[in-house]
C-alpha cells in the first residue's frame, strides 16, 4: 500500500507542477500519505516579468516549478515586485483516492471530487467541464483526473481567454477568500487552509499589470518534486506583463484659419507638432494621443480614465467640439468607433478660472473600452485593448498670449487605474504655441506732420490674406484675417508715432502706406518683413524643441526686442519739392497788363480830346 501511496504522490507532483512557476524551499512533511489533520498554507510571489526579461533577470527555461520557496529567485527578482495585486481562492474540490476494478484489475489513483454545489458548477463551466468528462460519479460527486481539469483549462483558455478569465474570476469570487494584496516584496499569503484542490484567480490589479495571469489549480498539500514527501506550504509565482499607456499632445494652426494645412482634421501627420505658431484669433486644433493598455479580463479592466488639459491664459477653449475616435493602429487609419461629445460615453467640464478642460470616460464608456466584443477574434484581449485613442478640440489664441521665445506652453495629464482603487498613474505631455509683432515707428524727417493722417494695412505674404486687428489701449491686437483689401484693418499712429500689432505667426509679410499727411511722400514699395523660428533648446517636460525667432526687414537682419518677440522698425516721410509759384506769377502779369492798357485807354481818349479842341 505504500507503494502504491508513492506512485500517486509522484503523478500528483508533476501534474500540479505544470500550471505553476515556484520556487526553493519550504517546510514538507516526510510522511508518504496525506495527514488529512494538518492545515496548509498558501505563498504567492509576483513579480514584473516583462521588465525582468528585458533586463535580462528571468529566463522562464531557467526556472523550475517546485513548490517550494527559494530564497535566491527572490532576491534576485526582487525589484521587480508588484505592489498591490489581490488574489482570491476558492476550495473547489477534495482529494480522493480512487479504488476500483477496471477489466479484472485493481486500479488506485488519485481523483478530485467536485460536488454539484453552485460555486463548483460555475468553475466546471467556465472550463466546460462536464459530468461527461468526470472519471467516475458517485453520492452526486463528480471525480475528475488532473488530466482532465489541466487539459480542460488549457484548452478554455486557448480558445476564448478573456471570455474564460472573466467566467472564473466571477466563480471564484463569489464565496472564495480574497488574500492581501501583495505588499512591497510583491508577496501574499493565506495560512489555515483546509487540505483540497484549489482554484486562484487575480481579482485585483494595481495600473501597470497589463495582463492578468491565467487562473490555475493547486493541490494542498502537493507531492515534492522529488516526488517523496508532502508540501503543505506551497509557494507559487504566477507571471505578470506590465505596462503603462502613450500619451502624445501636439498642435497646429487651424486650416480654417490662413489655410496652412489644407489636409485632412483627421490626419494626425497633416501638420501637428509639439510646436506652433499663430497669429491672435486664429484656431489652433489640439489632438492628444493615446495608446490605451492591455485588457485580458474584468481584473485587468479600466476604472478610470480621465484627462485634465490646461491651456496658457492666452488660449481659450473652442467649447462643446470635443470628438474622441480609436483606431486599430497608431497611425489613426484604421477607425473603430467615433464618439461626440453628446454620445454619454465621456463627460467635459471646463473651468474658466484654471484654463482647463476636464475628458472624462463615463461608465458606459469604460465599459465599451472594457468590454467590446468585435475588435479581437483572437480571444486573448478583449475591448479596446492596446488600440488607439484620439481627442480633438480647438482652441482661438487671444490678447493674452504670451509672445516671443516665452511660449505658451499647453498640458494634458492622463490619470488611469485598473481594479485596484489605491493604485494609480498619471502621464503628462505638453505642446507649446509661438506668437510675435511688430513696431513701427512712425517719423517726419522735418518733425512736422499729422501723425492721424498717416495710415497702413498689413498683407501675410504666406497666406495670401489681409490682418484684422482691434485696437486697445494703444495696441492693436490681431483677430482675424480677410481676403478682401477693402475689409483689412487700417493702422494709424498712436499719440507717440509707432503702430504697434501684435500676435502675428512666423510668416513673410508686406506693411504698405496708403495715406500720409499732405506735405509729405508715401513710401515707394511695401516694406517686407519677415518673421522667422528655428529650434534652441528642448522642453525638459515633453522633449519637443522649443522655437526662438529672428527677423529682416527689406532682406536685412534686424534684432528683435522683448524676447525676440517684436519686430522694430522706423517710416520715415519726407516733404515733397516746392513747385513754382504759377498762379502768382501770371496774375502778376494780368495786372500789369491792364494798367498798360488803361494807359493807352486814357492816352487816346486825352489826344481825341485836344485834337477836337484845335479843330
Amino acid at each position: 500500500m505504500k507503494k502504491i501511496h508513492r506512485v500517486v504522490a509522484l503523478i500528483l507532483a508533476a501534474l500540479m507542477a505544470i500550471s505553476l512557476m515556484t520556487t526553493a524551499f519550504a517546510a514538507t512533511d516526510s510522511a508518504p500519505i496525506i495527514d488529512p489533520g494538518k492545515k496548509a498554507s498558501l505563498n504567492i510571489y509576483k513579480y514584473d516579468i516583462t521588465t525582468a526579461g528585458k533586463d535580462g533577470a528571468w529566463d522562464a527555461e531557467s526556472y523550475v516549478s517546485t513548490g517550494l520557496h527559494d530564497g535566491a529567485v527572490t532576491d534576485k527578482l526582487s525589484k521587480y515586485a508588484i505592489q498591490g495585486v489581490e488574489f482570491t481562492y476558492l476550495r473547489v474540490a477534495d482529494i480522493a483516492m480512487n479504488n476500483e476494478q477496471v477489466d479484472g484489475q485493481r486500479q488506485v489513483g488519485v481523483l478530485y471530487g467536485f460536488d454539484s454545489s453552485e460555486r463548483s458548477n460555475a468553475a466546471l463551466s467556465a472550463i466546460d467541464l462536464t459530468t461527461a468528462d468526470a472519471h467516475k460519479t458517485d453520492n452526486g460527486i463528480n471525480y475528475f483526473t488532473s488530466d482532465m481539469l489541466n487539459n480542460k483549462l488549457a484548452a478554455a483558455l486557448a480558445a476564448n481567454a478573456t471570455t474564460v478569465k472573466n467566467e472564473i474570476e466571477a466563480a471564484v469570487k463569489n464565496g472564495g477568500v480574497a488574500m492581501p494584496e501583495t505588499d512591497a516584496a510583491g508577496h501574499t499569503s493565506a495560512s489555515g487552509m483546509e487540505l483540497g484542490l484549489y482554484l486562484v484567480v487575480e481579482t485585483r490589479v494595481p495600473e501597470n499589470v497589463t495582463s492578468t495571469c491565467n487562473p490555475f489549480f493547486v493541490s494542498l498539500p502537493m507531492t515534492t518534486i522529488d516526488g517523496a514527501a508532502w508540501n503543505y506550504d506551497v509557494t507559487v509565482c504566477p507571471k505578470n506583463q506590465t505596462g503603462n499607456p502613450t500619451l502624445d499632445k501636439t498642435v497646429r494652426e487651424s486650416k480654417n484659419s490662413t489655410g496652412k494645412n489644407n489636409g485632412s482634421l483627421t490626419d494626425i501627420t497633416d501638420g501637428y507638432a509639439h510646436t506652433a505658431t499663430a497669429s491672435v484669433g486664429d484656431t489652433v486644433d489640439y489632438q492628444v494621443i493615446s495608446t490605451l493598455p492591455t485588457i485580458t479580463s474584468k481584473a485587468s479592466s479600466l476604472s478610470e480614465y480621465t484627462y485634465v488639459d490646461t491651456l496658457s491664459k492666452g488660449i481659450k477653449y473652442n467649447k462643446n467640439d470635443v470628438v474622441i475616435e480609436f483606431f486599430k493602429d497608431a497611425g489613426c487609419t484604421d477607425k473603430i468607433a467615433t464618439w461626440a461629445e453628446n454620445s454619454g460615453k465621456f463627460a467635459v467640464a471646463y473651468d474658466d478660472a484654471a484654463n482647463t478642460m476636464t475628458i472624462r470616460m463615463t461608465d458606459t464608456g469604460l465599459s465599451e473600452i472594457n468590454e467590446e466584443t468585435t475588435v479581437y477574434t483572437d480571444s486573448v484581449k478583449c475591448g479596446y485593448s492596446d488600440c488607439t485613442m484620439r481627442i480633438s478640440y480647438a482652441a482661438t489664441l487671444t490678447a493674452d498670449a504670451k509672445m516671443g521665445d516665452t511660449d505658451n506652453p499647453n498640458e494634458v495629464e492622463l490619470t488611469w487605474r485598473r481594479t485596484n482603487n489605491t493604485y494609480f498613474d498619471t502621464l503628462k505631455d505638453c505642446c507649446h504655441v509661438y506668437t510675435y509683432g511688430v513696431d513701427v515707428l512712425k517719423r517726419f524727417s522735418d518733425n512736422g506732420g499729422n501723425m492721424k493722417n498717416v495710415k497702413f494695412r498689413l498683407h501675410n505674404d504666406t497666406d495670401d490674406c489681409y490682418i484684422i486687428a482691434d485696437l486697445k489701449d494703444g495696441i492693436y491686437y490681431a483677430k482675424g484675417i480677410t481676403s478682401k483689401k477693402s475689409d483689412a484693418t487700417t493702422f494709424i499712429p498712436n499719440s507717440s508715432g509707432h503702430i504697434v500689432v501684435k500676435g502675428l505667426e512666423d510668416d513673410a509679410y508686406s506693411l504698405t502706406e496708403i495715406a500720409t499727411d499732405k506735405g509729405y511722400v508715401l513710401l515707394k514699395d511695401a516694406v517686407k518683413i519677415v518673421i522667422k523660428t528655428a529650434e534652441s533648446g528642448q522642453c525638459e517636460k515633453c522633449g519637443a524643441e522649443l522655437l526662438t525667432a529672428s527677423a529682416t526687414v527689406n532682406g536685412k537682419d534686424v534684432t528683435m526686442t522683448d524676447g525676440n518677440a517684436i519686430v522694430p522698425l522706423t517710416v520715415i516721410n519726407n516733404p515733397g519739392f516746392d513747385l513754382p509759384k504759377t498762379g502768382g506769377y501770371g496774375t502778376w502779369m494780368f495786372t500789369i497788363g491792364g494798367v498798360v492798357l488803361l494807359g493807352a485807354a486814357a492816352f487816346i481818349v486825352i489826344r481825341s480830346r485836344k485834337h477836337k479842341n484845335e479843330q
